[in-house]
Order: structure tokens, then sequence, then C-alpha cells
């Protein structure tokens, strides 16, 4: 590649009838300096292009990273749900178990106490018949013996 030393060190021979020196001098010096100018501006762009290609290069590997954590943190969501989904039908099936269990408990104890309600009844029953047997004989000994004093 050119540079602008290049420009400036180049000498023409000169020649018979040639280009006036002090023109070509003029010019060339002109031209040194656009070229150094735009040689110049060249390199800062290139630098300013390598540091913006860098940056362009950590912010798509952010993006990368970020799209990567998204879904990550999209799927472990979908997974606490589906696992509190899980564990509230597991909470809800022992709920029902305990309750029927509960209900079937309290009906046996019902049904026990009832039963022994019933027997309570019929031994009272009895008690009474026996008592009422017991009393009508003591009744029935008592007027034989009027019946006998008289």
């Amino acid at each position: 590649m050119l540079t602008p030393l290049d420009i400036h060190n180049k000498e023409f021979k000169k020649g018979f009838r040639g280009y006036n020196e002090e023109d070509v001098d003029q010019f060339l010096d002109k031209v040194i300096k656009d070229y150094e100018k735009l040689y110049r501006e060249n390199i800062e762009l290139k630098e300013t292009l390598e540091r913006l290609s860098g940056k362009l290069e950590h912010y798509q590997n952010l993006e990368t990273t970020l799209n990567n954590t998204l879904v990550v943190a999209q799927e472990t969501a979908e997974d606490v749900k589906l696992n509190a989904k899980k564990e509230a039908e597991l909470i809800t099936k022992e709920a029902e178990v305990t309750a029927s269990r509960i209900v079937d408990e309290a009906r046996n104890k019902a049904r026990k106490l009832t039963t022994e309600y019933e027997d309570l009844q019929r031994q009272t029953h009895i008690y009474r018949s026996r008592m009422r047997t017991l009393l009508q004989a003591q009744l029935d000994m008592l007027n034989v013996s009027e019946d006998e004093e008289a």
C-alpha cells in the first residue's frame, strides 16, 4: 500500500520539455496532504470498525446469553408450574383420602354408639320389666298376706 511518505520521497527524472517542476511539486504537496489525511482517516475508520465489531460481538453474545437465560427461565417456570399442579393434585387426593377416612370413622363411631344406645334401651326395658314383675310379685305377696290376715 502506498503511504504519504512514499509519495513525498518519490522523485521523477527530468526530461527534455518535461512538466514544470514547481507545478509538479505543488501538486505533489497537495496530493501528499490529501492522501495523508485520507490515510489517517482510513486508519481511524479501521480502528473504529474493529472497536465497533468487538462491541457488536459482545452484544451479540450478550443477546445469545439473554435468550438462553430466557429459555431456561421459561422452562423453569413451566417446571415449577407443573410441579405445583402435581403437588396441588397430590394434596387434594390426600385431603380426600383423609376426609373419607374421617367420615368412615365417624360413621363407624355413630353405628357403635347407636348399637350401644339400643343395647342400653333393651337393658332398661328388661330392667323395668323385671322391676315391674318383682314389684307385682311383692304386691301380690302383700295382698295374699292381707287376705290371710283378714
